[in-house]
Protein backbone atom coordinates (compact mmCIF):
# COMPACT_ATOMS: atom_id res chain seq x y z
CA UNK A 1 0.00 0.00 0.00
CA UNK A 2 1.07 3.43 -1.00
CA UNK A 3 1.99 6.01 2.07
CA UNK A 4 -1.53 8.12 2.33
CA UNK A 5 -0.45 11.73 0.71
CA UNK A 6 0.72 13.62 4.35
CA UNK A 7 0.12 17.52 4.38
CA UNK A 8 2.74 19.63 6.52
CA UNK A 9 1.70 22.61 8.14
CA UNK A 10 4.75 24.59 9.16
CA UNK A 11 3.24 27.44 10.69
CA UNK A 12 0.62 25.47 12.74
CA UNK A 13 2.99 22.28 13.15
CA UNK A 14 0.43 20.13 12.31
CA UNK A 15 -0.49 17.05 10.38
CA UNK A 16 -3.06 17.76 8.15
CA UNK A 17 -5.92 15.25 8.62
CA UNK A 18 -6.24 13.07 5.85
CA UNK A 19 -8.71 10.40 5.01
CA UNK A 20 -6.34 7.71 4.79
CA UNK A 21 -7.08 4.51 4.20
CA UNK A 22 -6.45 1.74 7.15
CA UNK A 23 -4.10 -0.99 6.52
CA UNK A 24 -6.33 -3.36 8.84
CA UNK A 25 -9.46 -2.32 7.64
CA UNK A 26 -8.45 -2.91 3.93
CA UNK A 27 -10.52 -5.13 1.48
CA UNK A 28 -8.46 -7.88 2.94
CA UNK A 29 -10.57 -7.24 6.04
CA UNK A 30 -13.56 -9.36 7.75
CA UNK A 31 -15.72 -5.72 7.44
CA UNK A 32 -13.89 -2.51 5.73
CA UNK A 33 -15.33 0.72 7.46
CA UNK A 34 -18.49 1.51 5.37
CA UNK A 35 -20.09 4.47 4.85
CA UNK A 36 -24.01 3.72 5.97
CA UNK A 37 -26.70 5.22 3.74
CA UNK A 38 -29.24 7.41 5.58
CA UNK A 39 -31.92 5.54 6.73
CA UNK A 40 -35.36 5.39 4.32
CA UNK A 41 -37.01 5.64 7.76
CA UNK A 42 -35.96 6.64 11.50
CA UNK A 43 -34.17 3.54 13.23
CA UNK A 44 -34.96 2.94 16.59
CA UNK A 45 -32.15 1.53 18.01
CA UNK A 46 -31.41 0.82 21.86
CA UNK A 47 -28.19 0.29 23.23
CA UNK A 48 -27.77 -1.91 26.11
CA UNK A 49 -24.62 -1.49 28.25
CA UNK A 50 -23.27 1.03 31.38
CA UNK A 51 -23.40 4.41 30.40
CA UNK A 52 -21.70 7.69 32.33
CA UNK A 53 -21.82 9.27 34.90
CA UNK A 54 -20.79 5.54 36.11
CA UNK A 55 -17.17 5.32 36.11
CA UNK A 56 -16.37 2.57 34.04
CA UNK A 57 -14.34 1.82 30.63
CA UNK A 58 -17.64 0.55 28.86
CA UNK A 59 -19.71 3.21 30.24
CA UNK A 60 -17.33 5.96 28.46
CA UNK A 61 -18.12 3.84 25.45
CA UNK A 62 -21.73 3.31 24.89
CA UNK A 63 -21.87 7.06 25.82
CA UNK A 64 -19.00 8.12 23.10
CA UNK A 65 -20.81 5.33 20.42
CA UNK A 66 -24.34 6.95 21.43
CA UNK A 67 -23.22 10.43 21.17
CA UNK A 68 -21.57 9.83 17.93
CA UNK A 69 -24.94 8.35 16.02
CA UNK A 70 -26.97 10.58 17.48
CA UNK A 71 -24.53 13.44 15.74
CA UNK A 72 -24.22 11.43 12.44
CA UNK A 73 -27.75 10.46 12.36
CA UNK A 74 -30.26 12.71 14.01
CA UNK A 75 -33.50 11.01 12.61
CA UNK A 76 -32.37 8.26 14.64
CA UNK A 77 -33.98 7.20 17.72
CA UNK A 78 -31.58 6.32 20.27
CA UNK A 79 -32.17 5.03 23.35
CA UNK A 80 -29.90 3.11 25.98
CA UNK A 81 -30.91 0.45 28.88
CA UNK A 82 -28.43 0.81 31.47
CA UNK A 83 -27.07 -1.26 34.12
CA UNK A 84 -26.04 -0.49 37.13
CA UNK A 85 -23.89 -2.16 39.88
CA UNK A 86 -24.79 -3.43 43.32
CA UNK A 87 -27.27 -0.98 44.82
CA UNK A 88 -25.49 2.02 42.77
CA UNK A 89 -28.05 4.64 41.13
CA UNK A 90 -26.73 7.48 38.99
CA UNK A 91 -28.43 10.21 37.39
CA UNK A 92 -28.40 9.85 33.57
CA UNK A 93 -29.30 11.42 30.78
CA UNK A 94 -33.15 11.63 29.29
CA UNK A 95 -31.71 8.79 26.92
CA UNK A 96 -31.17 6.21 29.25
CA UNK A 97 -34.98 4.89 29.19
CA UNK A 98 -34.82 2.04 31.54
CA UNK A 99 -32.30 0.71 34.17
CA UNK A 100 -31.15 -3.02 35.25
CA UNK A 101 -29.65 -3.66 38.44
CA UNK A 102 -27.04 -5.92 37.43
CA UNK A 103 -27.69 -8.89 40.35
CA UNK A 104 -31.92 -9.06 39.89
CA UNK A 105 -32.56 -11.24 37.52
CA UNK A 106 -36.28 -10.66 37.60
CA UNK A 107 -34.58 -6.65 36.31
CA UNK A 108 -33.39 -8.58 32.87
CA UNK A 109 -37.13 -9.99 31.84
CA UNK A 110 -38.84 -6.59 32.55
CA UNK A 111 -36.04 -4.77 30.51
CA UNK A 112 -37.13 -7.17 27.46
CA UNK A 113 -40.24 -6.51 28.20
CA UNK A 114 -40.25 -2.81 28.46
CA UNK A 115 -37.81 -3.27 24.73
CA UNK A 116 -40.67 -5.00 23.04
CA UNK A 117 -43.43 -2.59 24.20
CA UNK A 118 -40.97 -0.18 22.54
CA UNK A 119 -41.04 -0.75 19.07
CA UNK A 120 -37.47 -0.90 18.44
CA UNK A 121 -35.92 -1.91 15.02
CA UNK A 122 -33.20 -3.59 17.03
CA UNK A 123 -30.64 -3.55 20.24
CA UNK A 124 -26.77 -3.19 20.09
CA UNK A 125 -25.61 -5.31 23.00
CA UNK A 126 -22.28 -3.94 24.85
CA UNK A 127 -20.76 -7.40 25.94
CA UNK A 128 -18.27 -7.79 28.84
CA UNK A 129 -18.32 -10.86 31.30
CA UNK A 130 -17.71 -8.37 34.30
CA UNK A 131 -21.11 -6.15 34.05
CA UNK A 132 -23.74 -8.84 33.98
CA UNK A 133 -25.33 -10.48 36.88
CA UNK A 134 -24.41 -14.71 37.25
CA UNK A 135 -21.94 -16.99 36.49
CA UNK A 136 -19.86 -14.56 33.72
CA UNK A 137 -22.79 -12.64 33.17
CA UNK A 138 -25.09 -15.35 32.29
CA UNK A 139 -28.13 -13.22 33.36
CA UNK A 140 -27.99 -11.34 29.80
CA UNK A 141 -29.47 -14.36 28.44
CA UNK A 142 -33.11 -13.98 30.37
CA UNK A 143 -33.02 -10.76 28.83
CA UNK A 144 -31.60 -11.60 25.40
CA UNK A 145 -34.08 -14.98 24.42
CA UNK A 146 -37.04 -12.71 25.19
CA UNK A 147 -36.92 -10.34 22.84
CA UNK A 148 -38.33 -9.62 19.52
CA UNK A 149 -35.86 -7.62 17.57
CA UNK A 150 -32.28 -8.14 15.93
CA UNK A 151 -29.26 -8.26 18.12
CA UNK A 152 -25.84 -6.85 17.13
CA UNK A 153 -23.47 -7.52 20.30
CA UNK A 154 -19.82 -5.34 20.29
CA UNK A 155 -17.38 -7.57 22.57
CA UNK A 156 -15.39 -5.74 24.51
CA UNK A 157 -13.66 -9.13 26.14
CA UNK A 158 -12.53 -12.23 23.72
CA UNK A 159 -11.13 -14.96 25.25
CA UNK A 160 -8.76 -17.20 24.04
CA UNK A 161 -9.27 -19.20 27.35
CA UNK A 162 -12.10 -18.68 28.73
CA UNK A 163 -13.59 -21.74 31.43
CA UNK A 164 -16.98 -23.07 30.57
CA UNK A 165 -18.87 -20.36 32.18
CA UNK A 166 -17.48 -17.79 29.66
CA UNK A 167 -17.60 -20.32 26.66
CA UNK A 168 -21.17 -21.45 27.27
CA UNK A 169 -21.94 -17.00 27.34
CA UNK A 170 -20.23 -16.68 24.74
CA UNK A 171 -21.99 -19.29 22.81
CA UNK A 172 -25.06 -18.37 23.33
CA UNK A 173 -24.70 -14.36 23.03
CA UNK A 174 -23.01 -15.61 19.50
CA UNK A 175 -26.34 -17.64 18.58
CA UNK A 176 -28.71 -15.07 19.37
CA UNK A 177 -26.54 -12.14 17.40
CA UNK A 178 -26.95 -11.40 14.06
CA UNK A 179 -23.55 -9.44 14.31
CA UNK A 180 -20.48 -9.68 16.69
CA UNK A 181 -18.32 -6.56 16.10
CA UNK A 182 -15.25 -6.73 17.34
CA UNK A 183 -12.14 -4.26 17.31
CA UNK A 184 -9.29 -6.04 16.24
CA UNK A 185 -8.45 -8.64 13.53
CA UNK A 186 -7.00 -10.95 16.55
CA UNK A 187 -10.82 -11.41 18.01
CA UNK A 188 -11.96 -12.01 14.91
CA UNK A 189 -9.87 -14.79 14.75
CA UNK A 190 -10.59 -15.86 18.48
CA UNK A 191 -13.63 -15.93 17.46
CA UNK A 192 -13.39 -18.24 14.50
CA UNK A 193 -11.13 -20.95 16.16
CA UNK A 194 -12.21 -21.15 19.64
CA UNK A 195 -15.80 -20.23 19.31
CA UNK A 196 -16.32 -21.48 15.98
CA UNK A 197 -18.10 -17.76 14.90
CA UNK A 198 -18.57 -18.12 10.92
CA UNK A 199 -16.50 -15.30 9.16
CA UNK A 200 -19.51 -13.64 8.00
CA UNK A 201 -21.17 -13.41 11.06
CA UNK A 202 -18.43 -10.61 12.25
CA UNK A 203 -17.79 -7.48 11.76
CA UNK A 204 -14.36 -5.71 12.24
CA UNK A 205 -15.03 -2.12 13.46
CA UNK A 206 -12.28 0.24 15.09
CA UNK A 207 -12.37 1.65 18.84
CA UNK A 208 -13.48 5.11 18.48
CA UNK A 209 -11.62 8.18 19.05
CA UNK A 210 -11.81 11.80 19.29
CA UNK A 211 -11.27 13.79 16.09
CA UNK A 212 -8.29 15.36 17.66
CA UNK A 213 -5.38 17.84 16.01
CA UNK A 214 -1.65 16.77 15.90
CA UNK A 215 -0.12 19.03 17.80
CA UNK A 216 2.96 19.47 19.59
CA UNK A 217 2.78 18.28 23.82
CA UNK A 218 4.44 22.25 24.51
CA UNK A 219 1.09 23.57 23.13
CA UNK A 220 -0.62 21.99 26.34
CA UNK A 221 2.26 21.58 28.91
CA UNK A 222 1.76 25.24 29.80
CA UNK A 223 -2.33 24.71 31.49
CA UNK A 224 -0.68 21.79 33.53
CA UNK A 225 2.46 23.63 35.05
CA UNK A 226 4.83 21.19 32.85
CA UNK A 227 6.70 23.98 30.71
CA UNK A 228 10.26 22.76 29.85
CA UNK A 229 9.62 19.28 31.56
CA UNK A 230 9.13 16.09 29.40
CA UNK A 231 5.86 14.29 30.12
CA UNK A 232 5.43 10.49 30.17
CA UNK A 233 1.59 9.68 31.07
CA UNK A 234 -1.24 6.77 31.62
CA UNK A 235 -4.41 7.16 32.28
CA UNK A 236 -7.11 5.25 33.02
CA UNK A 237 -8.99 3.82 35.95
CA UNK A 238 -6.47 2.19 38.18
CA UNK A 239 -6.60 -1.31 39.52
CA UNK A 240 -3.70 -3.98 39.62
CA UNK A 241 -3.73 -5.41 36.99
CA UNK A 242 -2.73 -1.74 34.90
CA UNK A 243 0.92 -2.55 36.01
CA UNK A 244 2.06 1.10 36.98
CA UNK A 245 4.76 0.18 39.35
CA UNK A 246 6.67 -1.08 36.69
CA UNK A 247 6.44 2.65 34.90
CA UNK A 248 7.54 3.84 38.68
CA UNK A 249 10.62 1.58 38.71
CA UNK A 250 12.15 3.04 35.51
CA UNK A 251 11.83 6.37 36.87
CA UNK A 252 15.17 6.43 38.50
CA UNK A 253 17.32 4.80 35.24
CA UNK A 254 15.03 7.51 33.01
CA UNK A 255 16.05 10.38 35.44
CA UNK A 256 19.76 9.52 35.69
CA UNK A 257 19.74 10.11 31.94
CA UNK A 258 16.99 13.00 31.70
CA UNK A 259 16.51 14.74 34.35
CA UNK A 260 13.58 16.72 33.88
CA UNK A 261 11.20 13.82 33.29
CA UNK A 262 7.88 13.55 34.87
CA UNK A 263 5.02 10.36 34.85
CA UNK A 264 1.92 11.52 35.41
CA UNK A 265 -0.80 8.64 36.20
CA UNK A 266 -4.53 10.33 35.82
CA UNK A 267 -7.49 8.59 36.87
CA UNK A 268 -9.52 7.54 39.74
CA UNK A 269 -9.52 3.98 41.34
CA UNK A 270 -12.00 1.49 39.64
CA UNK A 271 -15.04 1.51 41.62
CA UNK A 272 -14.87 -1.98 41.82
CA UNK A 273 -11.49 -1.97 43.42
CA UNK A 274 -12.45 0.64 45.47
CA UNK A 275 -15.55 -0.86 46.99
CA UNK A 276 -12.92 -3.73 47.82
CA UNK A 277 -10.16 -2.58 48.88
CA UNK A 278 -10.62 1.58 48.84
CA UNK A 279 -7.07 3.23 47.36
CA UNK A 280 -4.77 0.83 48.59
CA UNK A 281 -3.27 0.20 45.38
CA UNK A 282 -3.00 4.35 44.58
CA UNK A 283 -1.14 4.42 47.71
CA UNK A 284 0.98 1.21 47.40
CA UNK A 285 2.02 2.84 43.78
CA UNK A 286 2.73 6.56 46.43
CA UNK A 287 4.45 4.61 48.53
CA UNK A 288 6.53 2.93 45.89
CA UNK A 289 7.44 6.48 44.09
CA UNK A 290 8.67 7.76 47.57
CA UNK A 291 10.92 4.60 48.91
CA UNK A 292 12.47 5.05 44.99
CA UNK A 293 12.99 8.54 46.09
CA UNK A 294 10.79 10.06 42.44
CA UNK A 295 7.75 10.67 44.66
CA UNK A 296 8.13 14.49 43.25
CA UNK A 297 8.52 12.97 39.65
CA UNK A 298 5.55 10.58 39.65
CA UNK A 299 2.22 13.07 39.83
CA UNK A 300 -0.86 11.53 40.31
CA UNK A 301 -4.49 12.94 39.29
CA UNK A 302 -6.57 10.93 41.41
CA UNK A 303 -10.06 11.54 39.83
CA UNK A 304 -12.26 10.58 36.84
CA UNK A 305 -11.70 13.18 34.74
CA UNK A 306 -13.50 15.15 32.06
CA UNK A 307 -13.59 14.80 28.11
CA UNK A 308 -11.99 18.65 27.50
CA UNK A 309 -9.17 17.74 30.66
CA UNK A 310 -8.49 14.53 29.06
CA UNK A 311 -7.60 16.49 25.61
CA UNK A 312 -5.61 18.57 27.57
CA UNK A 313 -3.54 15.42 29.53
CA UNK A 314 -3.43 13.19 26.67
CA UNK A 315 -2.03 16.50 24.38
CA UNK A 316 0.72 17.34 26.64
CA UNK A 317 2.40 13.95 26.88
CA UNK A 318 5.58 13.57 24.93
CA UNK A 319 5.17 9.35 25.47
CA UNK A 320 2.14 7.51 26.34
CA UNK A 321 3.27 4.12 28.05
CA UNK A 322 0.28 1.20 28.98
CA UNK A 323 2.59 -1.20 31.24
CA UNK A 324 -0.39 -3.78 31.49
CA UNK A 325 0.04 -7.24 33.11
CA UNK A 326 -1.59 -9.10 31.36
CA UNK A 327 -1.73 -10.64 27.83
CA UNK A 328 -5.47 -11.42 26.94
CA UNK A 329 -7.01 -7.55 26.68
CA UNK A 330 -8.85 -7.89 23.48
CA UNK A 331 -8.86 -3.93 23.03
CA UNK A 332 -7.65 -0.89 24.91
CA UNK A 333 -9.81 2.92 24.61
CA UNK A 334 -6.95 4.35 26.22
CA UNK A 335 -4.15 3.22 24.02
CA UNK A 336 -6.49 3.83 20.91
CA UNK A 337 -7.24 7.46 22.30
CA UNK A 338 -3.79 8.31 22.29
CA UNK A 339 -2.58 6.69 19.15
CA UNK A 340 -5.65 9.29 17.80
CA UNK A 341 -3.53 11.87 19.44
CA UNK A 342 -0.61 11.36 17.70
CA UNK A 343 1.55 10.38 20.40
CA UNK A 344 5.02 8.41 20.73
CA UNK A 345 3.72 5.02 22.74
CA UNK A 346 5.32 2.38 24.54
CA UNK A 347 3.39 -0.48 25.86
CA UNK A 348 3.75 -3.82 26.97
CA UNK A 349 2.20 -6.80 24.11
CA UNK A 350 -1.01 -7.54 25.32
CA UNK A 351 -2.93 -8.59 22.08
CA UNK A 352 -4.71 -5.11 20.98
CA UNK A 353 -1.40 -3.63 21.49
CA UNK A 354 0.78 -5.99 19.37
CA UNK A 355 -1.54 -5.66 16.90
CA UNK A 356 -1.89 -1.80 16.13
CA UNK A 357 1.05 -0.71 17.39
CA UNK A 358 3.00 -3.17 14.56
CA UNK A 359 4.77 -1.54 12.28
CA UNK A 360 6.82 1.48 13.93
CA UNK A 361 3.38 2.94 15.44
CA UNK A 362 4.79 2.12 18.81
CA UNK A 363 7.48 0.09 20.81
CA UNK A 364 6.22 -3.10 22.69
CA UNK A 365 8.52 -3.94 26.07
CA UNK A 366 7.98 -7.04 27.77
CA UNK A 367 5.60 -7.55 30.64
CA UNK A 368 6.72 -6.91 34.28
CA UNK A 369 10.10 -5.42 32.88
CA UNK A 370 11.09 -1.69 34.28
CA UNK A 371 14.83 -1.79 32.67
CA UNK A 372 12.32 -2.22 29.23
CA UNK A 373 10.39 0.37 29.89
CA UNK A 374 13.36 2.61 31.21
CA UNK A 375 15.43 1.76 27.86
CA UNK A 376 12.48 2.44 25.91
CA UNK A 377 11.77 6.04 27.05
CA UNK A 378 15.31 7.16 27.29
CA UNK A 379 15.88 6.19 23.43
CA UNK A 380 12.93 7.49 22.60
CA UNK A 381 13.72 10.80 24.47
CA UNK A 382 16.93 11.00 22.89
CA UNK A 383 15.93 11.05 19.56
CA UNK A 384 13.33 13.56 18.65
CA UNK A 385 13.34 12.31 15.19
CA UNK A 386 12.08 8.98 15.66
CA UNK A 387 9.44 10.12 18.34
CA UNK A 388 7.99 12.38 15.43
CA UNK A 389 7.65 9.97 13.10
CA UNK A 390 6.38 7.35 15.58
CA UNK A 391 4.02 9.69 16.25
CA UNK A 392 3.13 10.36 12.90
CA UNK A 393 2.31 6.74 12.25
CA UNK A 394 0.28 6.24 14.98
CA UNK A 395 -1.74 9.51 13.98
CA UNK A 396 -2.18 8.68 10.63
CA UNK A 397 -3.23 4.41 11.03
CA UNK A 398 -6.43 6.34 13.74
CA UNK A 399 -8.12 8.41 11.33
CA UNK A 400 -10.84 6.05 10.43
CA UNK A 401 -11.22 5.19 14.31
CA UNK A 402 -12.31 9.08 14.88
CA UNK A 403 -16.00 8.62 16.07
CA UNK A 404 -17.92 10.26 12.99
CA UNK A 405 -16.72 6.52 10.85
CA UNK A 406 -17.37 4.30 13.49
CA UNK A 407 -20.62 5.71 13.99
CA UNK A 408 -20.87 5.48 10.22
CA UNK A 409 -20.09 1.74 10.06
CA UNK A 410 -22.18 0.81 13.07
CA UNK A 411 -25.08 2.30 11.29
CA UNK A 412 -24.01 0.00 7.91
CA UNK A 413 -23.87 -2.67 10.19
CA UNK A 414 -27.12 -2.18 11.68
CA UNK A 415 -29.11 -1.69 8.36
CA UNK A 416 -27.91 -4.51 6.77
CA UNK A 417 -28.82 -7.01 10.07
CA UNK A 418 -32.63 -5.26 9.51
CA UNK A 419 -32.37 -5.81 6.14
CA UNK A 420 -31.79 -9.74 6.64
CA UNK A 421 -34.04 -10.15 9.04
CA UNK A 422 -36.75 -8.43 6.76
CA UNK A 423 -36.08 -11.40 4.36
CA UNK A 424 -38.06 -14.42 3.81
CA UNK A 425 -36.82 -17.14 5.77
CA UNK A 426 -36.13 -19.27 2.35
CA UNK A 427 -34.52 -17.12 0.56
CA UNK A 428 -32.01 -15.94 3.41
CA UNK A 429 -31.12 -19.63 3.55
CA UNK A 430 -30.84 -19.52 -0.28
CA UNK A 431 -28.27 -16.80 0.06
CA UNK A 432 -26.49 -18.67 3.01
CA UNK A 433 -26.12 -21.84 0.67
CA UNK A 434 -25.20 -19.85 -2.26
CA UNK A 435 -22.69 -18.39 -0.44
CA UNK A 436 -20.94 -21.52 0.95
CA UNK A 437 -21.16 -23.04 -2.62
CA UNK A 438 -19.06 -20.52 -3.71
CA UNK A 439 -16.51 -19.94 -1.06
CA UNK A 440 -16.02 -23.82 -1.40
CA UNK A 441 -15.65 -23.17 -5.25
CA UNK A 442 -12.75 -20.95 -4.33
CA UNK A 443 -10.98 -23.10 -1.99
CA UNK A 444 -11.42 -26.21 -4.71
CA UNK A 445 -9.95 -23.88 -7.53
Amino acid sequence: MAPPNTTFNSQSNRLMRPEARHPVFGVNSISSLQLAPRPQRPVRIAVIGNHLPRQCGIATFTTDLCNAIAAEYRAAQLSVVAVNDGNSTYSYPERVRFEISEGDLASYSAAADYLNASNVDLVCLQHEYGIFGGKSGNYIMELLKHLHMPVITTLHTVLREPNLDQRVVMHKIAARSERLIVMSQYSSRVLQEVFNVPAEKIELIPHGIPDLPFEQPDIYKKRLSCQGKSVLLTFGLLSPNKGFESAIRAMPSILANHSNVVYMIAGATHPHVRAREGDRYRLELQALAEKLGVERQVLFLNRFVSPEEMASLVGSADIYITPYCHEAQAVSGTLAYAMGAGKAIISTPYWYAAEVLDQGRGMLVPFENSAAIATATIALLANDEARQAMRERAYLYARPMVWKRVAQSYMAAFLRARAYCAEPVHLRFAVQAGAREAEQHVVNA
